[in-house]
């Protein structure tokens, strides 16, 4: 299988353990992710992590049913988040899943591209609701570079649709995750208040 799905299985299982670590009372708190609450996010991220990410794979539309679930009204949000990312990442084992384009809706993309944007968004997200919650989502270092590859090829198209901020200012040593971070608006330092 190829390197795409590598990063894929170590982001998955990594988000995986962050949603475990979400405490159910904090989920009207801030997040470094400015237009959303910790609820609003945990909820944008189980949807297109996990379930679109199935989805994409299997060339399937989300039903209209799963966008406007709470998913965070069942305290078991984190197991069944957990459950559905290895379902999704099984779609992604079968090869033919990583053929041809995949529809979004209002363009056509190549499977891999699309898959590579997915992971950077359950990685990305995946920040979001771990320093929200006190927490560090950690990388390897491949999957850094990776990540940071995918984030500045895509930046700029990203920021025209208001999907990053502002590039942040990061030292040209930090790590490729925490530049990734930073080209996507996000600030490395960002902390919760107590």
């Amino acid at each position: 299988m190829n390197d795409l799905h590598t990063h894929m299985k170590e982001c998955a299982a990594e988000a995986a353990r962050i949603a475990r670590g979400v405490p159910q009372e904090r989920l009207d708190d801030p997040t470094p992710c400015g237009e959303f609450d910790l609820r609003a996010l945990v909820n944008h991220w189980v949807l297109y992590t996990s379930h679109g990410l199935e989805h994409r794979a299997l060339r399937k539309q989300l039903p209209e049913a799963l966008a406007e679930r709470d998913f965070t009204a069942d305290e078991a949000w984190p197991q069944e988040y957990a459950a559905q990312l290895d379902r999704a990442v099984a779609a992604w084992a079968d090869p033919a899943a990583w053929e041809g384009e995949i529809d979004l809706g209002f363009a056509a993309e190549p499977a891999p591209k699309v898959a590579a944007q997915l992971i950077t968004e359950l990685a990305v997200h995946g920040w979001d609701v771990a320093k929200a919650t006190g927490q560090e989502f950690r990388v390897s270092a491949e999957v850094g570079g990776f990540l940071l590859g995918v984030v500045e090829e895509h930046a700029e198209m990203y920021r025209q649709y208001d999907g990053f901020a502002d590039p942040v200012a990061v030292a040209a040593n930090a790590p490729a995750f925490h530049r990734a971070l930073a080209a996507s608006g996000r600030d490395p330092g960002w902390e919760r208040q107590a």
